[in-house]
């Protein structure tokens, strides 16, 4: 039994130990125990996100899920957010959307993705995540290392802030995330079937050459990898 963790934890150098050669269910439990009632599960519902989101129904199916809808998401992935909650059973989905006022104030045209891609992912991502998670102690992401950049070395837990992240698929492979969709017979993203690997808002997401990288598509020939909802501990800000 993992006993609950202080506000900053103090041993998650000691946990992270204990759980690096954990399963992917064994940390959501591992989590959940640690952090009850102050924990959220935070889903794109991209190409790979029903292997995490099976680990956590089968734990707790009432795990609130949050969901950053950023007004530029394709409509593939709305769907498919749907069909996933009803597959699967998850009972408390939150869905997210940016602040009007920030839109109003900074992107008024809807052409802030194509000027300044970093701002607009802060109005549109970082800042409504960041006000989402202020009732929380920590959150649980998809994230693996083999999707590469900054993803490469992350540990299956880690500090953020006052905050635990945990990485329940952080070792998988990609093999065992494909067996995981046909062993659970698990419905994959719309846009997988036509040449996306990964999929996030429009302006960002293209369909890259068939022998790159699974991120390949995001954000493509920008030398950015990266949202910033994981580049640092996530704080409400002035105007966010």
């Amino acid at each position: 039994m993992i006993n609950p963790l202080p506000s900053p934890p103090q041993d998650v150098d000691a946990l992270a130990e204990r759980l690096a050669k954990a399963s992917p269910q064994q940390i959501v439990e591992a989590a959940a125990r640690a952090l009850p009632g102050r924990l959220a599960v935070v889903s794109s519902f991209g190409t790979e996100s029903a292997v995490l989101l099976k680990v956590v129904a089968e734990v707790d199916c009432t795990l609130p899920v949050l969901f950053l809808d950023t007004l530029w998401l394709f409509k593939e992935t709305l769907a498919y957010r749907d069909a996933l909650v009803e597959h699967l059973g998850l009972t408390d989905v939150r869905s997210m959307a940016p602040s009007p006022s920030a839109l109003a104030l900074s992107d008024p045209k809807r052409n802030l993705c194509f000027n300044d891609r970093d701002a607009c992912c802060h109005i549109r991502k970082v800042a409504p995540l960041a006000r989402a998670l202020e009732p929380f102690d920590g959150w649980i992401s998809g994230r693996k290392r083999y999707q590469g950049g900054e993803r490469r070395a992350i540990p299956v837990v880690e500090a953020e802030g006052r905050r635990l992240k945990f990485n329940p698929l952080a070792h998988l492979t990609p093999g065992e995330v494909d067996d995981e969709f046909r062993s659970a017979e698990l419905p994959r993203h719309p846009l997988e079937a036509v040449g996306f690997p990964s999929v996030g808002c429009i302006p960002c997401t293209s369909r890259p050459a068939a022998a790159a990288a699974g991120r390949a598509g995001r954000w493509s020939g920008l030398g950015k990898t990266e949202c910033g909802i994981h580049s640092g501990a996530l704080h409400v800000s002035g105007g966010a």
